[in-house]
């Protein structure tokens, strides 16, 4: 089976992943959820071609988020047009965060025997989410609101050894393509294969809801989160950053 296009995943991370608030301008998107992780609240061109009055439209674009409270982020992935790539540049925009999306064909997976699947907002997902993520309650506040509006087919996953939770993520699907995210696994009991059993839990409520697509973010600097999700059969499609303002 051959993998979709990077607009098709773009589209799809924007389903799974969405803004609790989000304006188009044109093929240019700008979204915003209270702070709570940098993609939920970027800018973000999705046409090579959509690169007219650049500068203009980067300015309401920073003072779209500023008026909510939220420093300005611009997410560049190979959809960006060259215009605002330009303006980035010459405005001083630093790059941040590399980060490469993952995919591959969603084959057969066996969900681990201590894997719990639960509603985003069921209170044990979200209290392995904050006990291994260490989020403080404000940040848990900020998480819930995210989770509340996403509209598309979503679970989160918890793995459980001796009762106690071990790692967590969420899965969710759009356009038939599962999104993996907020992957967590104990610090202190590595090389357990924990990440590895929740993903694979993940996958298989996945697969059985139709997913024939797997798809995630991991960052450059996370060569274990790569090699983790290479075991699984996910490979390297295309890179993406982040562009601050004021950083060196």
């Amino acid at each position: 089976m051959g993998l979709p296009d990077t607009l098709a995943f773009e589209r799809a991370g924007l389903k799974a992943w969405p803004g609790i608030e989000t304006d188009w301008d044109g093929q240019w998107v700008r979204r915003a959820a209270g702070g709570y992780t940098k993609r939920a609240n970027s800018l973000q061109c999705f046409d090579p071609a959509d690169g007219d009055d650049a500068e203009d439209r980067l300015a309401a674009g920073v003072a779209w988020f500023e008026a909510r409270g939220i420093a300005p982020v611009v997410r560049t992935t190979p959809l960006a047009s060259a215009s605002l790539n330009a303006v980035l540049d010459a405005q001083g925009w630093a790059t941040i965060d590399r980060s490469y999306l993952y995919a591959m064909p969603l084959a057969a997976h066996e969900p681990d025997a201590e894997g719990r699947v639960t509603a985003l907002l069921d209170p044990q997902f979200l209290a392995a989410q904050q006990a291994l993520k260490g989020h403080t309650d404000a940040l848990m506040t900020r998480m819930r609101a995210l989770l509340a509006v996403m509209a598309v087919p979503a679970c989160g996953i918890v793995i459980y050894r001796d009762g106690v939770a071990v790692a967590s993520g969420l899965m969710a699907i759009a356009d038939g393509i599962v999104i993996t995210g907020n992957v967590i696994a104990d610090r202190t009991r590595r090389r357990q294969g924990l990440g590895a059993a929740m993903m694979r839990t993940g996958l298989a409520w996945a697969k059985a809801e139709g997913a024939t697509i797997a798809a995630l973010n991991v960052e450059a600097n996370n060569p274990a989160g790569q090699a983790l999700y290479a075991s699984l059969g996910y490979r390297h499609l295309y890179d993406y950053t982040y562009r601050v303002r004021g950083q060196a």
